[in-house]
């Protein structure tokens, strides 16, 4: 018996021993008078029997068939063997019409071997923090760099914009790796959606900050296209401290892994072009409600051109008597209808596009130049998070040029 009916029975017996009525007996147990007399009648008739429920031992009318647990541990096994529960029972809800509790599908992928119960772990405490109250408040940032491809494409960098105030995912950016192009990549196309956030929460990488010792008043380039769209640029101390950022990380490597598995897809460019659905379906199911309905974002005051002029790098330069300057091995002469004296020995800004554009700006207008054919160029600075990949395209370059073997007196083998 249960202790339910362990209780129910010694209710009974008190009623038999008429040391309380059957309506003083309906109260105890929150039933009606009519059902305890029943019971009373039962037990008069069978005893300890009676109270004992008749469904015991016997499926659940509510049962799920056995043919359709069957159907969902081989679709498990065909096509969602690493999927955790939740996330495969969506896919089997959405795809194949399976529908049944998360937990249930749980149940039954440890019961096949599937899945194995994750043992209870003890909990880091951190002080917690209250999300923003407003959309577009706080924007935390962060790169992602994983084997999204599951060896079917080369590894790649994820840059992710995710709202403080209601966990969504705003912009979503496939790159090679976590570099500078990359995170402006993602905050142009986040600006065109959005318009200008208050402030971008990210870590203390090389990418926001110097981290030299006495360069605090220097900028990194996409510290100074921040200022100039007036975005507050945030830096965590610990991963901690950006944690939700860090979170969407962990799920974006379970779930969009998966999703472009089984999208078949095996490069960047694919991916890219699949992502704008992966973030309407991630927000549906993650999005949490802003305290306040305001949004707090902000109108982009640049037009396109200067935006992309913005979220390009810059330099500073001064030119000469003869109106000139060396950037990048290369030399620029400006052409102006005048002599041009009010230019000379003026700090000049170069800015290069990611496509390879340079502008060169004075007083915000741009002036026209002409350049001379550049020397040879030297060679490429990059850091530890670019090396593979500039290692492989090395590799590739090397291996598309036909063999040659150069003469003993070639200039380069000559000693200075």
């Amino acid at each position: 018996m249960s202790n339910a009916e362990i209780d129910r029975l010694e209710v009974v017996q008190k009623i038999t021993a008429k040391q309380i009525t059957q309506v003083e007996a309906s109260h105890l147990l929150g039933i009606s008078y009519r059902q305890v007399k029943r019971i009373v009648k039962r037990y008069r008739q069978y005893g300890v029997v009676a109270l004992v429920s008749k469904r015991r031992g016997k499926p659940a009318n509510n049962r799920i068939a056995s043919t359709v647990k069957q159907t969902a541990l081989a679709l498990l096994h065909d096509h969602y063997h690493d999927f955790a529960p939740t996330f495969a029972n969506e896919k089997l809800s959405e795809c194949h019409g399976i529908r049944c509790s998360s937990e249930t599908l749980r149940k039954w992928m440890i019961e096949d071997g599937i899945w194995q119960a994750k043992t209870k772990r003890h909990a880091c405490i951190h002080q917690p923090r209250a999300r923003r109250a407003q959309f577009g408040e706080l924007i935390q940032i962060d790169g992602s760099p994983h084997d999204w491809f599951e060896g079917r494409g080369d590894r790649c960098n994820l840059t992710v914009f995710i709202d403080d105030a209601t966990s969504c995912l705003l912009a979503l950016h496939f790159t090679l790796t976590e570099t500078t192009q990359a995170y402006m990549e993602a905050l142009d196309n986040y600006l065109k959606q959005h318009g200008r956030p208050v402030a971008l929460y990210a870590d203390k990488h090389s990418i926001f900050r110097v981290n030299m010792k006495d360069c605090d008043a220097q900028l990194t380039q996409f510290a100074r296209a921040c200022r100039t769209l007036d975005i507050e640029l945030i830096h965590a101390n610990t991963a901690q401290a950006k944690g939700r950022v860090e979170r969407a990380n962990q799920t974006l490597q379970d779930r969009l892994v998966k999703e472009l598995r089984l999208q078949g897809i095996n490069n960047i460019e694919d991916a890219n072009a699949h992502l704008p659905t992966f973030i309407d379906d991630y927000n549906r199911r993650f999005e949490k409600p802003a305290k306040s309905s305001a949004d707090a974002h902000r109108q982009v005051l640049h037009d396109a051109q200067q935006v992309q002029q913005i979220l390009s790098i810059h330099n500073k330069r001064t030119l000469s008597k003869n109106l000139t300057c060396q950037y990048n091995n290369v030399q620029y002469q400006i052409q102006t209808k005048t002599k041009g004296y009010r230019l000379r020995k003026s700090t000049i800004t170069v800015i290069e596009s990611f496509d390879g554009t340079v502008t060169l700006l004075h007083k915000g207008k741009s002036l026209d130049y002409r350049t001379y054919q550049p020397d040879e160029q030297p060679a490429t600075i990059t850091d530890e998070k670019g090396i593979n990949v500039v290692v492989d395209q090395v590799k590739r370059r090397q291996l598309a040029k036909p063999q040659h073997k150069p003469s003993p007196d070639h200039p380069w083998k000559r000693s200075l």
